[in-house]
């Protein structure tokens, strides 16, 4: 029998330690021979990130113990920091950065000397006992220098530069045969999805590089995830029609396999992205994003024949062949991103490890419902609403929920319909939470990613704005009790809607910008030139940079607001956090600042996790309690000027 209690006070049998606990996040996915190969980043070990190998008589089995750590920072957001073959793992350490090589019952043993550097992204070349990489090599005063190198699989000779002269390179990628490379790379002031470039070269038998060749991308075209298939031909995405769609090289000259208004790549933020994969018969198996959600599917490439094949996973990611079939990431709305093996022959699916069930019966999970809702300058916007849902409660008659909007990162990032327990920590107290798709979100083409161009702190927050607004028309939810939150370049983006707008009653920033001068200055290599294509040219739009601050529109914020932020974050410093804390704490304003010690740019820690999600709700509870009928402040922390 359901209780009647306000919405936002419901108990829900996800607390905030059990978020934490099942907050294991899965990478890193490889396949080396019958053995498969991930990195699992553990909460409950102060965020470490673990080799974990999969055999079918063994099953998941840790590879490295503490302190070991498998995480890279090259680009800062890191990635493709394991490669495998022939029996041998190569990964980055995170203290350190140097590459280290486990084979065997041996603990591991580093490839490359102590210093400056920094790895990622690599492909072992077995037939020169090489790993070919992404170096970084960090210089006092300069900025950091991007290459390809190669480094000795014993360790005896220093790692060599192989490729540079570009501000940045990825996915190096080895022929069938060794005798072939083809990498990515791009120049400031572009991201590698703005204009990205495919080069190749034939490597001779000591592994040098000759006769480099460009072969698509540059000029507003992103070509990225290169791969060779079993017969030698190079494959990669590019979106030079609009979409990510995949590309061959037919003789001399890039043809499109399949012209579809679908994506086959994510933003490559991090290193060592893998939506596809060749089956031994040179079939390609893919991942594609298309009406809100990933597919995968089997592509002929001579006829350019898609075949969806029917899984039951809403987001997918990681796809990898293996013996008999194929191994990915996949999450459904219901269950939690898993590694999954696929079986060809029969189409079914079976779990090697999942990233930490969410203890909630599924009658009280919240299901994605994708929407669409027309915004200012004629946009038409996108996202996902979770409702309220539990078996034991329900609102007061004639009342509604309030409404959580929830901004993205990156700006690139998107909206996602698999279960994520943060969502459901919100939806289960009787939350609503709308996951916005603002304009710059990518799973709609290269155009929609574009509309946010010049445009970063006005059509991001007109979107929000304009989602809230539809979910309270539509009479879903209290427009008396509009909260936003987000982190990042979402943080950026719940700032300006409370400095520049009044439609939420308060809002909670995760590592956000207040300060765009401030971000120019103190931000890292990759983004260093990011905020020139969003907002534009510094300093000859400077009025820009200080309009759209929210730091310097801080007087007009009138609304509670929470700051959480790691100290140890390279990517958005914490004096930005904390120079928004003094102004609105200047003011009198009611304001929150929770600073995480040994925390980066996104928690990795468990009592992080916990805390931030406790620190949240309580805000949420206190800002609400003179709002939301018969919601009780008690358990609300005080807030102080």
């Amino acid at each position: 029998m359901t209780r009647v209690a306000p919405f936002g006070a419901w108990d829900s049998p996800l607390s905030a330690a059990l978020v934490a606990a099942a907050s294991l996040a899965l990478g890193g996915l490889t396949v080396d021979g019958d053995e498969v190969w991930w990195i699992e980043g553990r909460p409950a070990e102060e965020g470490r990130a673990v080799l974990v190998r999969w055999r079918s008589d063994t099953g998941p089995r840790d590879m490295i113990a503490p302190p070991w750590n498998a995480r890279t920072r090259v680009h800062e957001y890191g990635g493709g920091s394991l490669a495998v073959a022939g029996g041998i793992a190569c990964f980055s350490h995170l203290s350190d950065q140097r590459v280290y090589r486990l084979d065997g019952a041996n603990a591991p043993r580093p490839l490359t000397p102590s210093g400056s550097w920094r790895y990622a992204d690599g492909v072992i070349d077995p037939r020169r006992g090489a790993l070919i990489a992404v170096g970084e090599e960090h210089r006092d005063d300069q900025e950091p220098r991007n290459c390809l190198v190669r480094i000795d699989l014993d360790g005896r000779d220093a790692p060599v530069v192989l490729a540079s002269g570009h501000d940045f390179y990825a996915a190096p990628r080895l022929s069938a045969d060794g005798g072939s490379l083809a990498w990515s790379a791009w120049r400031h002031p572009d991201m590698p999805w703005d204009a990205s470039e495919l080069w190749t070269a034939r490597v001779d038998e000591a592994g040098g590089l000759h006769e480099a060749r460009l072969i698509a991308g540059g000029c507003g075209e992103s070509a990225i995830e290169p791969a060779w298939s079993p017969d030698g031909a190079l494959h990669w995405v590019s979106d030079r029609s609009g979409w990510w769609n995949l590309h061959r090289l037919a003789g001399d000259h890039p043809a499109v396999l399949r012209p579809m208004e679908a994506e086959f790549a994510r933003p490559p933020w991090i290193l060592g992205g893998a939506h596809y994969d060749f089956l031994a018969d040179g079939t390609i198996l893919c991942a594609y994003y298309q009406d809100g959600r990933w597919h995968l599917g089997l592509v002929d490439p001579p006829s350019g024949v898609l075949t969806r094949i029917p899984v039951p996973f809403t987001d997918i990611a990681r796809v990898r062949t293996a013996p008999g079939g194929a191994v990915f990431l996949g999450a459904t709305p219901t269950a939690a991103t898993a590694v999954i093996r696929l079986d060809m022959s029969t189409g079914a699916c079976s779990m090697l490890r999942g990233a930490g069930g969410v203890p909630i019966d599924a009658a009280a999970i919240s299901l994605p419902e994708p929407i669409t809702f027309a915004s200012a300058g004629g946009r038409t916007s996108h996202g996902i609403l979770y409702r309220p849902q539990s078996p034991d409660h329900e609102g007061p008659p004639g009342a509604r929920p309030p409404l959580i909007v929830r901004c993205h990162g990156g700006p690139t990032a998107s909206a996602q319909s698999a279960l994520d327990p943060v969502v459901q920590f919100w939806t289960s107290r009787g939350f609503a939470l709308l996951d916005v798709d603002y304009a710059g979100s990518s799973g709609y083409g290269r155009d929609y990613r574009r509309l946010l161009d010049g445009a970063w702190g006005v059509a991001d927050v007109e979107d929000c704005i304009a989602g809230a607004r539809f979910a309270a028309a539509q009479g879903w939810v209290d427009p008396g009790a509009l909260l936003i939150r987000g982190g990042s370049a979402g943080g950026f983006t719940v700032l300006c809607a409370l400095a520049f707008h009044e439609v939420f009653a308060a809002g909670a920033s995760y590592f956000g910008i207040g300060d765009l001068e401030a971000l120019r200055r103190e931000t890292h290599k990759f983004e260093s030139h990011y905020d020139q294509r969003l907002i534009g040219r510094y300093p000859d739009r400077r009025d820009l940079y200080i309009a759209r601050s929210p730091l310097h529109a801080a007087e007009r914020i009138t609304r509670p607001m929470i700051f959480f932020q790691g100290l140890d974050d390279r990517v958005v410093p914490a004096a930005q956090a904390e120079a928004m804390v003094a102004a609105l704490r200047g003011r009198g304003l009611p304001v929150v600042y929770v600073p995480f010690a040994g925390e980066g740019h996104g928690f990795r820690r468990a009592e992080s996790i916990r805390r931030a999600l406790e620190e949240e709700l309580a805000f949420y509870r206190q800002v609400l309690g003179g709002r939301v009928p018969g919601l009780s402040t008690e358990s609300g922390r005080a807030l102080e000027p």
